[in-house]
């Protein structure tokens, strides 16, 4: 944006995000008062990383909000007194136009996800994140690379599908260059599911997006170790009837319980995969119990964590930076983190990797190729550099809605982390769980319910956010935008979808209030709370389109594997149909939805694949 543009943007952010806070003041609550100027960087900072595409429109809708108060008030809509621009806000929030609407949620979710994370009045403030990693005692990473580069194999991306293959390869006493697009940063640079960890280590900020009718959020990991950074940890095999699917329909060789129970035992072993040791969180324990009320199957699913204390659940999550890129390193393979392949294209046999770094152009040479950049990013790689046969074409996810649970008891604390607790009566179609509850992401759950705002300010250690998952039948799609650097995805649920998750949505609030909760705020713009069980009849037999607020964290099957060259983008052990030295090795390779957390599958099935290619195995 131009000068005036640029400050006349910045006065009608900062408009906005000081009519939002404000609305969210008491007097018992100091920490959540004005000046507003942090909410209004941190919004301008969260904008300026959208994807591309997205931004310059969001930037013109923003300046054309500012204009609208003309009509409604004689003034531009910054210049307004406080009553005037929060009624406008209500004005466009309610509006029957699906990108009004839009416009002021996404305001309204980082104005008050910037204002729930700051610490309670006399906390301490966190101190300054540490610097990068470099690691450079072991000169294994590369934190400023020369302008070419050369390696037997490279590996690009280093979630749990690139950190394995990479680990594997170099202990195998193979040339392994591992290329990751993010940052260097160790587990603990920041609170987990916090602002700062949006920062540091999401892809856009955590604003990424599959488009369609019902818009389903996502997000990405953006740092060494990818997902693995910011997830839970919670972990589960590949189901046996999964298999059998993808075994029958997509001709995928190598795939029965038996054949792969030693890579998911090594990969266990290898992340300390473990149930608590100690109690569960009383969140946790609700959505458990209010299944076993009801007489549904419930168990508590295992982590990657290691306890140094067995009498205590406070763990470590086990993440890449914590297991695989170490032991990658010590095997003397070659991080080098903060580079962005561009495209690649073959010359005489051997990989021309183009890549971008802070300092300008690497170009790296590789004999082999693995592609690990998860189920949007690999895809996107792969189709920029004109190899697009089944490639982004069979997106697949779990899409997720959810309802914030108030208890007559205390269940939550700034401890808690994420409960550890999944009912799977009705796997794989539907499963239920309890997700990240702190007092900031259980206020973003409210925006859908403003009169009731206050319960997660005054009221949050009585709150927890649980969700409802399908496996979901649809099929998105990744395609690339010339003039674009960011992908697009787009996933339009069917109407199976819709009335799957609408029923989720229905059997999530029986359970919790089998387990006790007083009050429910399902996820769904516009509707009101439930108070008893009577008041499940008010809830949508079909989701409707535009009001439900979507979200996943499970993506896959846009390169799915198999011999079925009609649907598959490369054989059973992920190398792409027509290349010899080409593979990919991550969430792309699913055939389809799990129905469970797929990182278990995907590690699986990386150590399987690396394993294959060292057998020298055709």
């Amino acid at each position: 944006m131009d000068g005036f543009a640029h400050f006349w943007s910045h006065d009608t952010v900062s408009g906005l995000a000081w009519a939002i806070a404000q609305g969210h003041e008491a007097p018992d609550h100091p920490e959540l008062a004005g000046p507003y100027n942090d909410l209004t960087q941190f919004v301008l900072r969260q904008r300026a990383q959208m994807p591309d595409y997205l931004r310059r429109p969001m930037e013109l809708a923003t300046l054309g909000f500012d204009v609208f108060g003309l009509l409604r008030a004689g003034k531009l809509f910054h210049g307004c007194e406080p009553g005037v621009r929060r009624s406008q806000i209500e004005a466009w929030k309610n509006a029957n136009m699906g990108f009004q609407r839009d416009l002021i949620r996404y305001y309204e979710s980082l104005a008050t996800l910037a204002l729930y994370s700051r610490p309670p009045a006399g906390a301490e403030r966190c101190a300054a994140p540490p610097a990068m990693r470099t690691d450079q005692a072991a000169g294994q990473v590369i934190p400023e690379p020369p302008g070419e580069l050369k390696c037997e194999i490279a590996v690009i991306g280093s979630g749990p599908g690139g950190a394995i293959t990479a680990c594997l390869l170099a202990e195998a006493g193979r040339d392994v260059l591992l290329i990751e697009e993010g940052p260097f940063y160790g587990l603990d640079s920041c609170e987990p599911f916090s602002k700062e960890e949006m920062l540091q280590k999401y892809r856009n900020g955590g604003q990424t997006v599959a488009l369609g009718k019902n818009k389903v959020a996502y997000v990405e990991g953006r740092c060494v170790g990818g997902g693995s950074e910011i997830n839970s940890g919670l972990y589960h095999r590949t189901p046996p009837e999964i298999l059998e699917i993808w075994r029958r329909e997509f001709q995928v060789q190598g795939l029965s319980e038996k054949e792969l129970q030693p890579h998911f035992e090594a990969c266990e072993k290898d992340i300390s995969v473990s149930l608590l040791p100690g109690a569960a969180p009383a969140a946790s324990l609700k959505l458990h119990d209010g299944a076993a009320r009801l007489g549904w199957k419930s168990l508590e699913v295992p982590r990657w964590f290691r306890y140094e204390n067995q009498a205590s659940s406070a763990g470590k999550r086990q993440s890449m930076t914590q297991t695989f890129v170490p032991r990658f390193l010590r095997a003397g393979g070659r991080l080098l983190p903060g580079t962005r392949v561009a495209n690649l294209r073959q010359e005489n046999g051997r990989w021309i990797l183009n890549a971008e770094h802070a300092r300008g152009a690497v170009s790296v040479q590789a004999e082999a190729l693995f592609v690990c950049g998860g189920a949007v990013q690999s895809p996107a790689l792969l189709r920029r550099s004109g190899i697009t046969r089944n490639i982004g074409d069979a997106l697949r996810l779990h899409p997720t809605v959810k309802i914030m649970a108030r208890f007559a008891e205390e269940v939550n604390s700034a401890e808690m982390g994420v409960p550890v607790h999944q009912v799977k009566e009705f796997s794989p179609r539907l499963s239920f769980g309890c997700s990240i509850s702190s007092r900031a992401y259980l206020a973003l759950g409210m925006i859908d319910h403003p009169n009731h705002a206050a319960a997660a300010r005054d009221d949050w250690q009585r709150m927890a956010n649980y969700y409802a998952m399908s496996a979901g039948e649809s099929r998105g799609t990744v395609r690339t935008i010339a003039g674009f650097r960011d992908p697009l995805v787009r996933y339009q649920l069917t109407g199976n979808d819709r009335r799957d998750l609408a029923d989720g949505l229905r059997k999530l609030a029986e359970i919790l209030f089998a387990s006790g909760a007083t009050e429910l705020f399902p996820s769904i713009n516009r509707s009101q709370p439930l108070t008893k069980s009577d008041d499940l009849k008010r809830l949508p037999d079909v989701l409707p389109d535009g009001l439900a607020n979507l979200m996943t964290i499970h993506l896959f099957s846009s390169c799915p594997m198999g011999e079925n060259k009609d649907r598959c983008a490369t054989d059973s052990f992920g190398r792409v149909h027509g290349f010899k030295n080409l593979r990919i090795a991550d969430a792309s390779l699913l055939c389809t939805a799990p129905g469970v957390n797929p990182q278990g599958s995907v590690m699986a099935f990386a150590r399987r694949n690396a394993l294959h290619f060292l057998s020298g195995a055709k």
